[in-house]
């Protein structure tokens, strides 16, 4: 049996990297009882060209599938397309909610910008503690303080599709020649050139994970009282709100609403539309339910395929009938 981790996922076919050489491989059709996910970055067992087990994973994110990564560099452009600090939110509280470290990369200073956004950024940003590079893909700036946040890591690039993400990677190793397509001036973004996700080396020491793309991000999967774990400068006056489901929108004793002046507005605007796509998410749970079937269970630390409850009554029917059956051909 063989360890290495899935590097491709084409079609049916898992591409993986032990170490030494590559192998594609099918999965085993247990595995595919289990109806369990299998992402590029798992490590897994595999043999003859079939994956067998896959090995616990540290971390993971849902869209794009991608499994075991050390942090999410997070790519905005400063200027086409112009720089919107509420995606930038959406994509750190992404972050925060895998628990996966986030830095930040704002990408083309080469062009003509508002540098007083710099300021903006430094005061918010920087004051959360994230790593801040900026960088121009096109005229290599900044490219070597962008490679230090990869260096001995596999890093996840994340943003909108047109601020730079492909070119900076060519940038960093040219042999690569990964597509990069220019903003559309009609749409004023860009398009997505990557189809799917592949963990690419760009050196000895660092890797990363080629992605199409986090479009459509939505908090619709979590509960409205949750949405302020994921921002460190709401949460951390949190614990002293007189309720503790307070959305510290208009509640009575909120220690949020107390400091507002503290939380800097665009941030609390963030907050804010957040907690409206939870609560829409809070609306589908209480009128509609989500129990879902489990399909496995564990036995000594092995998951093993769950009968239903259906074959295995008919089960027990058949051997029933079995039983009366060969009771009878004896009375004869």
């Amino acid at each position: 049996m063989t360890e290495g981790q899935i590097y491709k996922i084409h079609s049916d076919f898992y591409y993986i990297d032990d170490g030494i050489t590559t192998a594609v491989c099918k999965v085993r059709e247990v595995l595919k009882k289990r109806k369990e996910k299998i992402y590029v970055g798992d490590f897994v067992e595999f043999d003859n060209g079939v994956i067998t087990e896959i090995i616990p994973r540290k971390n993971y994110i849902a869209r794009p599938s991608v499994a075991n990564i050390d942090q999410i560099i997070i790519v905005s452009a400063l200027k086409e397309p112009d720089l919107k600090l509420s995606q930038l939110d959406r994509y750190i509280a992404l972050a925060h909610y895998y628990n996966i470290p986030a830095k930040l990369c704002f990408n083309k200073n080469d062009l003509k910008w508002d540098k007083h956004l710099k300021e903006k950024i430094s005061r918010i940003y920087g004051t959360l503690g994230f790593e801040i590079v900026y960088t121009s893909a096109t005229e290599h700036n900044g490219i070597k303080a962008f490679e230090r946040l990869l260096k001995d890591k596999t890093s996840v690039l994340c943003g909108n599709s047109g601020v730079g993400k492909s070119s900076l990677i060519n940038a960093i190793n040219p042999d690569l020649h990964l597509k990069t397509k220019a903003v559309s001036d009609k749409l004023g973004r860009g398009t997505h050139t990557t189809r799917h996700c592949e963990i690419i080396k760009l050196n000895d020491s660092s890797r990363i994970v080629d992605t199409p793309g986090f479009s459509n991000v939505k908090f619709d999967f979590i509960m409205p009282a949750d949405v302020d774990l994921l921002f460190d400068d709401i949460k951390i006056y949190r614990d002293k709100c007189k309720y503790s489901d307070c959305l510290h929108i208009h509640e009575d004793g909120c220690n949020v609403l107390a400091n507002i002046d503290k939380i800097d507005s665009s941030r609390y605007e963030s907050y804010l539309t957040f907690v409206e796509e939870a609560d829409a998410y809070k609306e589908l749970v209480k009128y509609e339910g989500k129990k879902t079937e489990v399909f496995t269970k564990k036995i000594n630390n092995k998951h093993v395929v769950k009968i239903s409850g259906k074959k295995r009554q008919n089960s027990r029917r058949t051997l029933k009938q079995n039983v009366y059956k060969d009771i009878e051909e004896n009375d004869e």
